[in-house]
């Protein structure tokens, strides 16, 4: 195999493209060299669930034809992988559950759609937690999912295989899904870049629903300035959305300056559970930043249980799975986890009044959000409390606590490497700004990102 094929995988989605320009690598190429990846990796790490490499070919033959008649899409010949949430006409849609004999959706996801249009080579199906509900990134009914970096570690969830192949190489981005977080924790677990982008800015149709006020579709990818690629192909009015809307927020001009930013920053993590080594290498992180943060203020968080809130969000999200599941509840032959039931059948038990004050939770966390952007520009935390842990270990109930403000209050948020914990495993940061601010947030990202410069080693994973 030539250099160039091997390189296909180390590389970006914007280095990728500019390859493909050049000539200096073709469609072909990049796909098969992501197709070898996952013939090596996948058995091992079980990123993807479904991976059609005849169809992955034919798309790539497909570009290298466009690319020879220069009738280009944005991500023309880019490999993309798809978290197994979202509908591929002629293909299942499992959700991570035990379904066996699924119907085949009849229409792409909107924001495959999108993807196909771009000219994007569709990897396949990736794995995520059962029914999409958790941050572990397993489901029982399937393989594990193992963190390139090490093996005997989680991912992050629930777009676990989504993380997994862009890290590992098996992909160069990845399309998933973002309630409480579960693009951003992988994302940090994993030392990618992640965007949950403002709510209703990119169409959810097509994509298996959680909780309609929190469901957004989310990035993940290697650098940044790939991460706004991806976001100007699928961002859009979709008139089939109920949460799309046609006078948007419109995006704010990336126009923040770096060095007269006015940052918020929490006032006591510990108190929050992020455990030590994370609040070590977030204040290394911010340390390293210096002058770029500008003015940093403690905010005023008396009034806001973090904890609380997310419990709120899980409630909304088990309520409606209720709806959204109803049939694989009822499945006694194909049953789900005694786990999944359980979440399921505590909503079950409560009343309408408290899924009315758990939805007031998300009023409530808009008007914080009002607030609390009215006297800062950006909110910066450390993604997660804590880093990858082993898989045999329960989910930490505290994982989604730092990214359910922003998918509560419909707000943007990015996430991107900040540096490494001690125990050699990545650790995100996360920049959350105002409904509407998701360019402003790349641009920072971008900028926090050359500064920092800890973004590992792509692709990850021992390929032997």
């Amino acid at each position: 195999m030539n250099q160039d094929v091997v390189d296909a995988t180390s590389s970006g989605v914007c280095q990728t493209l500019a390859a493909l320009a050049s000539g200096n690598i073709g469609p072909v190429d990049v796909a098969e060299a992501c197709l070898q990846r996952a013939h090596r990796l996948n058995p091992r790490l079980g990123a993807f669930v479904d991976l059609r490499q005849a169809l992955v070919r034919e798309q790539a033959q497909a570009s290298a034809h466009r690319r020879r008649e220069h009738i280009l899409g944005r991500l023309d010949g880019i490999p993309i992988a798809i978290k197994d949430c979202f509908d591929i006409a002629g293909w299942p849609t499992r959700v991570g559950l035990p379904r066996a004999a699924v119907e085949m959706a009849t229409h792409d996801a909107a924001a495959v759609t999108r993807l196909r249009a771009a000219g994007a080579v569709l990897m396949g199906k990736t794995a995520l937690d059962e029914g999409q509900l958790g941050a572990h990134g397993q489901s029982p009914h399937y393989p594990p999912v193992r963190h390139p970096l090490r093996p005997t570690h989680t991912p992050g969830g629930s777009s676990s295989g989504a993380a997994v192949a862009v890290a590992s190489g098996m992909a160069l981005a990845a399309l998933g899904a973002d309630g409480l977080g579960s693009v951003r924790i992988p994302a940090s677990y994993c030392g990618l870049v992640a965007l949950k982008p403002t709510h209703g800015e990119i169409s959810c149709v097509g994509m298996t629903p959680g909780a309609r006020r929190l469901d957004c579709v989310g990035i993940l990818a290697r650098e940044v300035r790939d991460a706004v690629v991806m976001l100007q192909v699928l961002a859009g009015y979709d008139a089939e959305d109920a949460f799309s809307r046609k006078r948007r927020v419109a995006f704010a001009l990336p126009d923040l300056e770096p060095g007269r930013l006015r940052v918020g920053l929490l006032p006591d993590l510990a108190a929050l559970g992020v455990d030590d080594a994370m609040q070590q290498v977030f204040a290394r992180a911010l340390d390293t930043l210096g002058d770029l943060l500008g003015r940093c203020h403690r905010v005023d968080c008396a009034d806001w249980d973090f904890a609380r809130a997310r419990r709120a969000g899980l409630l909304l999200l088990e309520a409606e799975m209720l709806h959204t599941f109803a049939a694989d509840l009822l499945d006694v032959a194909h049953p789900v986890s005694p786990r999944f039931r359980h979440m399921l059948d505590y909503a079950r038990g409560k009343s309408a009044a408290d899924y009315v004050a758990a939805d007031r939770m998300l009023d409530a966390a808009r008007l914080k959000a009002r607030r609390l952007f009215a006297q800062v520009d950006v909110l910066i935390t450390p993604t997660t409390p804590s880093g990858a842990y082993p898989l045999q270990q329960a989910e930490p109930a505290n994982a989604a606590d730092l990214t359910s403000f922003a998918s509560l209050s419909g707000c943007p948020a990015v996430s991107i490497p900040m540096g490494m914990l001690p125990d050699g495993l990545p650790a995100g940061l996360q920049i959350v700004g105002p409904p509407g601010s998701d360019l402003r947030l790349l641009e920072l990202a971008e900028v926090f990102a050359a500064a920092l410069d800890t973004t590992p080693v792509f692709p990850m994973g021992n390929d032997s």
